[in-house]
């Protein structure tokens, strides 16, 4: 890959612009090679700069706060690009009505629709990612999901051009939606419905401790491996693996949480293919046990 007028775009911009840069401290499972090119785009202007000069030569990641993904030891041919706190801004539009950045958290905008007496975000609380993660996923938990609060998106697409779609222009299903890849997720606009801080608080708390009652934390893990089969049977992923798969299995530093079965975690110094061949097992042995295919919620880059 030409990256000659690379290099004079970081020096001419002063651009937070890294090569072969290690991605292993990107993710939440800690495992990974490095990127050929790795951005952090100031601004939106710089963004849109860079992005017509890049001129879709190559691959394009965006990286979030990188709790469902899982890198390849190799090296990433193309760019990952991380966007920063110029897109994590939060506000409020009329009085239900929220936009926030792709970069802002999760658990940020809970909090702020919390303070501004609206409720129906009290899930985002519990889920450690980025609104754009969110919505390249259709995130959910506890019976709420982004397709139920989504009003808008902006973005951008690799040539630079930036668009706003309504979530009637975007197809949701199950931890996914239907959209083109050469988008950048850069804010979204939510609506949600009035109530009091109070009782807003109250729900956000009770579902935190059902959460930490039943999920790990602080550990090296990307949260839930496998999605739901719901098209399949009633039973959760974590279920069936509960029932298929010996306790204890490990492959090399990859293991499955005692605590819940449906999270994996390096447990030290675990490699891509250790993890992923521990997800190939469990997969497999889902399948012979039960007869259900068990389809993956990380992504996997290469």
């Amino acid at each position: 890959m030409k990256i000659s007028d690379i290099k004079e775009f970081k020096k001419k911009n002063n651009s937070e612009i890294f090569f072969d840069f290690n991605v292993k401290k990107l993710n939440w499972f800690n495992i990974g090679g490095k990127s050929k090119i790795f951005y952090k785009p100031k601004n939106l202007r710089e963004l849109k700069d860079f992005l017509k000069m890049y001129s879709n030569r190559s691959k394009v990641f965006v990286l979030g706060a990188g709790s469902n993904v899982l890198f390849k030891d190799s090296i990433y041919e193309g760019v990952i690009i991380k966007l920063g706190s110029n897109f994590s801004s939060i506000s409020k539009l009329d009085n239900d009505k929220i936009i926030a950045g792709s970069s802002c958290s999760q658990k940020k905008v809970s909090e702020f629709a919390m303070e501004n007496d609206i409720t129906g975000f009290e899930f985002m609380y519990c889920i450690p990612g980025t609104i754009g993660g969110g919505i390249k996923m259709n995130s959910g938990c506890f019976g709420s999901e982004f397709k139920d609060k989504l009003i808008s998106l902006q973005c951008i697409d690799l040539t630079g051009n930036i668009k706003i779609l309504t979530s009637n222009d975007i197809k949701f299903s199950y931890r996914s939606i239907e959209l083109k890849d050469n988008l950048i997720y850069l804010s979204a606009t939510f609506k949600g419905t009035l109530s009091e801080s109070k009782k807003i608080k109250f729900l956000m708390e009770n579902l935190s401790k059902e959460k930490n009652i039943s999920q790990p934390s602080k550990i090296k893990t990307g949260g839930s491996t496998f999605k739901n089969p719901i098209d399949q049977t009633d039973k959760k992923a974590w279920q069936l693996i509960k029932m298929s798969v010996p306790a204890g299995i490990s492959f090399g530093d990859a293991c499955i949480s005692e605590k819940h079965s449906n999270f994996f975690v390096n447990k030290n110094n675990a490699t891509f293919d250790e993890m992923n061949s521990l997800i190939s097992y469990v997969k497999k042995k889902v399948k012979d046990k039960t007869g259900f295919e068990i389809n993956l919620e990380i992504k996997i880059i290469d």
